[in-house]
């Protein structure tokens, strides 16, 4: 009975909690209406309803208050969700990205907007870009580097020609199932999957399943949506996927490195200001001379700035002319970068700021 009591009394002061939380979650959407409103009489466009700075402050300032049993991960996500839909009390924010539906880049877009986003699924890259350049989306979500295999040469290939600007990234820890209708390994005989999927498996696949066929697809979920109608066949991808296209876990968790993560960008229209902890990606070409790399990136070296990536991709100008993707720290709008940047347009033949962003906060 004094069990029965003390649980009651705990039980009630949740409920209490409980109905706080309510009221004080429809004050902030309350608040969030007066927001737009602010905005639409200030001319606001409706992409610019979402604002990654803000954002990422926010989340920040609720890591660090953070005090409680939850993991800071837990409580960001909390949150995440409350910001999700206030934001679509003011306006319905819609994400491109690459499907289809059950791909790990929807994932990536979830984790960054939340539940309440609208998320529209493209089946290429290429397709995610054009969605948001001609205004079918208001973002694109794409991937752009894994852990263990490296850049996604096509997100970086699409950055050459496209005006969008990077907004935002998203890490996301990547676990590969193998999925399948057969309940029997050895009745599979073609393996589905996006060709940097087969590649962060490789060992697995060749101790596991070195008889089977391997055929690359675009993405992960479009594997798993062709094994759902394809006999004797399995699809690399993730759990959701499973849940989807009505497959069965074959193995979990066949990714080689325990550590796999995939970075993903947030691409827009928006320049984004200054957060504090901030990244900047640019697209330089080299004059074509001897020592030129060299030269070109001793502003950031002269400047005290970091640098976190280089990678060429072919210019499509010429035969043996390449582009530099490179990502600093630090925003275009502090004055040593903006130092820096002035430093390296005089040494290249080609500077442009693909954006300036917050890191990933978590």
């Amino acid at each position: 009975m004094e069990k029965e009591t003390s649980l009651t009394a705990v039980r009630e002061k949740i409920d209490g909690l409980d109905k706080q939380i309510q009221t004080l979650i429809s004050e902030r959407a309350a608040l969030a209406l007066e927001v737009a409103k602010v905005k639409i009489a200030s001319g606001d466009q409706e992409a610019d309803f979402y604002r990654p700075a803000r954002e990422a402050n926010v989340l920040r300032d609720v890591i660090a208050r953070n005090s409680g049993d939850l993991p800071d991960a837990e409580m960001a996500r909390l949150f995440r969700e409350i910001m999700s839909a206030c934001l679509a009390a003011e306006k319905p924010i819609e994400v491109a990205y690459l499907g289809p539906e059950g791909s790990f880049t929807q994932a990536a877009g979830l984790k960054q907007f939340g539940g309440s986003v609208r998320l529209n699924a493209y089946p290429t890259i290429a397709d995610v870009f054009h969605a948001v350049e001609v205004g079918n989306s208001h973002y694109g979500m794409v991937p752009v580097e894994n852990s263990t295999e490296g850049v996604v040469s096509h997100t970086l290939d699409r950055f050459i020609d496209s005006p969008l600007k990077i907004n935002g990234e998203v890490s996301l820890r990547i676990h590969h199932y193998l999925l399948s209708k057969e309940t029997d390994n050895k009745a599979i005989q073609k393996i589905y999957a996006h060709p940097q999927a087969l590649a962060q498996c490789r060992h697995w696949l060749q101790d596991n399943m070195a008889d089977c066929e391997q055929i690359a697809v675009s993405s992960n979920s479009e594997a798993a949506r062709l094994v759902a109608e394809t006999p004797n066949s399995a699809a690399i991808a993730g759990d959701r996927a499973a849940e989807i296209y009505g497959l069965s876990a074959v193995a979990k968790h066949i990714e080689d490195e325990a550590n796999n993560t995939t970075r993903f960008l947030v691409v827009g229209h928006q320049s984004v200001p200054m957060t504090g902890e901030d990244k900047t990606a640019l697209l330089v070409s080299t004059k074509n001379e001897s020592g030129a790399l060299q030269t070109l990136l001793k502003p950031l070296a002269d400047n005290g700035i970091s640098m976190s990536r280089i990678e060429s991709r072919p210019a499509r100008t010429g035969i043996w002319e390449y582009v530099f993707f490179i990502d600093i720290d630090g925003h275009q709008e502090d004055p040593i970068v903006a130092t820096a940047l002035a430093q390296l347009v005089e040494q290249s033949a080609i500077c442009r700021v693909l954006g300036s962003y917050p890191k990933a906060v978590i």
